[in-house]
C-alpha cells in the first residue's frame, strides 16, 4: 500500500534529494520511501565504442556486437556490481543497453548514484500492450486472410518463397504454442521431439499491480512465473504470431507461412514494464537454453516483432528512453530487425509519442483497412515529445478485421496497429527467403519495404506536402511486398561479405552527380532500381568516383555497390 506524505513534507524532500544528487530521476523521488524498496533501473556511461558493422555477416555481426556489450558492461558497471554483491542485493545486469535492474531502499540509491560510470537512476514502472478493439470473428475456409492478399504475400508464395528458413520472434504476452496453425513453425518443433531451450524465454516474475489484485499470487496468472514452457496468459501474443506465420488446411491466417518463429513474454496478462521489454530485447540478441545460460548469437532471429508501447503514464519518460532505444540500436547493429506498431492514439498528428515506435531505428507500423485508407485509430507523426520532428511511421500495413488464433483453439478478429506489426514481420521474412543474402542487412530490408510501398496521402501531418513521401500518416504507403521480393531478387546477392567498411554516399537526394567515397580501395558495380525492381543504371566504379545521374527522373529508387568486397544497399532520392 502506498503512504502518502502531507504535501509541503513531500516538497521539501523530494527538493533536497534533487539538490543532493541529480542522477535520480525526478519521477523516481515521488515514490520513494525511508525504508521502502523500490524497483529501479539504473544506467550507465558506455566505456566501449559500439563498433560499425556494415557489410558483416548476420553472424558475424551478432558475435561482433554482443563480445562488445559484454566488454562495456563489465568495465563500466564494476563498481555498482561490487557494491550489489558486499551488500546482498538482487540485481540483474543488461548488456543489450548497460542497464541494471534491482529493488532499493533510498540509502541504497544515494549510494549507488555516487559509484563510477553511473548516469541515471530511474523508476521500472509497469506498462501494458497496445490497445486493440474486437470485431465478430469470420471464418473464411480456405481462403488466405484479407490482409494477406491485400500486401500481395500470396503472389509471393506462387514464386516459391513462403519464409523459408528465416526466424521470426515476438516478444510479447507469450504464445499459445501448441496451437495447430503455429506448433510446427515453432523453431523448438522439429516433427519428432520439442526442445524449448534457445527457443522460449520468459522475463515475467512477479503479478503486475496494475491488474489490482486483491491476492498478490503466483496463481493469478494462468501461466505462472518464468516459465520453461512457451504460455500465453492473455491471447495478444498468439495473435500477433499466427498473423506471421499460421496455417492449417482450412485457415490461411500468416503472411511467411514456412517461416520459424521463438517468442519472449515481455507482459504479465498485458501489462509489462521496462526491464521485462529490456530482458527479452536482451534474450533475442543471444538466445539462452532454458535456464538462462550459455548465450548463443547464432540462434538470434532475423526479425522481431513489438506490438506494444511504454506510455510515460505507466513508466517510460524521458529520463529512461534511451534504455529501450539503446537497446533496439545494438539490435539492429547485430542484424536483427526490429519492427513496432505506431499505437491507437490517433487521428490526431503527433500521437506517436512513446516507446518503441517513436525510435528512428524502430521500423514503425501504421494501420489501413480493406480501402487501403489509414484507420482512425492508427498513431500519427511528427515526433515532438524528443524533439526531434523525425517523420513516423515508416509503413503502413493491415491492421482493421485481422483474423488470427487466440486461446485454447479459438480464433479472434481485432483491431489496432498491433495487428498491422505482424504483416510487415512477415513480409520480412518473405524478402529474405527470396534473397538470403540480405539477412543481417537490416538497412537493405528496411528500403527495399519502405521504397515499393504504394504511395500514399490524405490526413496530411504537420510539415507534409501532398505528394511527398513520406509522410506523417502513411510514411512511405502501404506495403507491397510482391514488388519488394521483385526488388529483392533483382539485388546481386554476395552471402560472403568481408568489409567491415562503409561507403559514403552523398549527397543523398541529388540533383545531378552523386559522390562515393570510402577509407578502402573498391571496383565495384553500381545499380539503381526503379519500384518495380527493373534495373534502370548501372556503371563501373571505384573509390572516389563521380557518379552523373542527371539521366534519372525524380523520384525514389535503391541503388546497390556489389563487388566481391562489398554489398551496398540504400535509398536513392533524385530531387530534380
Amino acid at each position: 500500500m502506498r503512504i502518502y506524505f502531507p504535501l509541503f513534507f513531500l516538497y521539501f524532500f523530494s527538493s533536497n534529494l534533487t539538490a543532493q544528487n541529480s542522477i535520480i530521476d525526478e519521477h523516481l523521488l515521488t515514490f520513494i520511501e525511508e525504508d521502502q524498496k523500490i524497483d529501479c533501473i539504473i544506467q550507465f556511461k558506455n566505456t566501449k565504442h559500439i563498433p560499425n558493422t556494415n557489410g558483416l555477416t548476420k553472424a558475424r555481426k551478432g558475435k561482433l556486437i554482443y563480445n562488445t556489450l559484454i566488454e562495456n558492461t563489465t568495465q563500466s558497471q564494476y563498481s555498482t556490481i561490487q557494491y550489489l554483491l558486499q551488500n546482498n542485493i538482487a540485481y540483474k545486469s543488461y548488456i543489450i543497453a548497460n542497464a541494471i535492474n534491482g529493488k532499493f531502499t533510498k540509502a541504497q540509491l544515494t549510494d549507488i548514484s555516487r559509484l563510477d560510470n553511473v548516469i541515471r537512476i530511474s523508476h521500472n514502472k509497469a506498462s501494458k500492450t497496445l490497445d486493440y478493439f474486437e470485431e465478430p470473428t469470420m471464418h473464411r475456409g480456405g481462403e488466405a486472410e484479407w490482409g494477406i492478399i491485400n500486401i500481395k504475400a500470396d503472389s509471393v508464395w506462387q514464386l516459391g518463397f513462403e519464409g523459408e528458413n528465416v526466424i521470426l520472434a515476438g516478444q510479447d504476452t507469450g504464445v499459445d504454442w501448441d496451437n495447430n496453425l503455429i506448433s510446427s513453425k515453432y523453431r523448438g518443433d522439429n516433427g519428432s521431439k520439442v526442445d524449448h531451450n534457445y527457443n522460449w524465454h520468459d522475463a515475467i516474475r512477479e503479478i503486475s499491480v496494475l491488474h489490482q489484485d486483491s491476492i498478490i499470487e503466483e496463481s493469478n496468472n494462468p501461466c505462472g512465473f518464468n516459465t520453461i514452457i512457451p504460455c500465453d496468459d492473455h491471447g495478444h501474443g498468439s495473435h500477433t504470431i499466427g498473423t506471421m506465420v499460421g496455417s492449417d488446411s482450412t485457415n490461411t491466417i500468416g503472411v511467411a507461412p514456412k517461416a520459424k518463429w521463438i517468442a519472449c513474454r515481455n507482459m504479465e496478462r498485458g501489462y509489462g514494464k521496462p526491464s521485462t521489454y529490456l530482458e527479452c530485447f536482451e534474450w533475442f540478441l543471444a538466445p539462452t537454453d532454458t535456464n538462462d545460460e550459455n548465450p548463443n548469437t547464432d540462434l538470434a532471429p532475423d526479425v522481431i516483432n513489438n506490438s506494444w508501447s511504454c506510455p510515460e503514464m505507466e513508466g517510460c519518460n524521458a529520463s529512461n528512453w534511451d534504455i529501450l532505444n539503446t537497446a533496439i540500436e545494438n539490435l539492429k547493429s547485430a542484424g536483427i530487425m526490429v519492427v513496432v506498431s505506431a499505437g491507437n492514439s490517433g487521428p490526431e498528428c503527433s500521437t506517436i509519442d512513446r516507446p518503441a515506435a517513436m525510435f528512428e531505428h524502430s521500423f514503425t507500423v501504421g494501420a489501413t483497412n480493406q480501402v487501403d485508407t489509414i484507420t482512425n485509430f492508427s498513431a500519427r507523426g511528427p515526433i515532438i515529445v524528443d524533439g526531434s520532428f523525425r517523420t513516423k511511421p515508416n509503413v503502413c500495413a493491415p491492421g482493421f478485421q485481422v483474423k488470427s488464433i487466440y486461446l485454447n483453439d479459438e480464433f479472434r478478429t481485432w483491431n489496432g496497429t498491433s495487428m498491422a506489426g505482424p504483416h510487415v514481420a512477415g513480409a520480412a521474412a518473405l524478402i529474405i527467403s527470396a534473397n538470403p543474402s540480405l539477412r543481417g542487412n537490416v538497412e537493405a530490408i528496411e528500403t527495399i519495404l519502405e521504397t515499393t510501398a504504394k504511395p500514399m496521402e490524405g490526413d496530411l501531418c504537420l510539415g507534409d506536402e501532398q505528394g511527398t513521401f513520406p509522410n506523417n500518416t502513411y510514411g512511405y504507403g502501404k506495403i507491397d511486398v510482391l514488388a519488394a521480393v521483385e526488388m529483392a531478387l533483382s539485388l546481386s546477392s554476395n552471402p560472403n561479405i568481408q568489409t567491415n567498411d562503409a561507403i559514403n554516399i552523398y549527397p543523398n537526394p541529388v540533383s545531378h552527380e552523386l559522390n562515393l567515397t570510402a577509407d578502402f580501395d573498391f571496383d565495384a558495380t553500381f545499380n539503381v532500381f526503379n519500384t518495380n525492381g527493373k534495373l534502370i543504371y548501372s556503371s563501373t566504379v571505384q573509390n572516389n568516383a563521380i557518379v552523373d545521374l542527371n539521366s534519372l527522373s525524380t523520384g525514389s529508387y535503391v541503388y546497390q555497390i556489389v563487388s566481391n568486397k562489398v554489398n551496398v544497399v540504400g535509398k536513392l532520392i533524385k530531387a530534380y
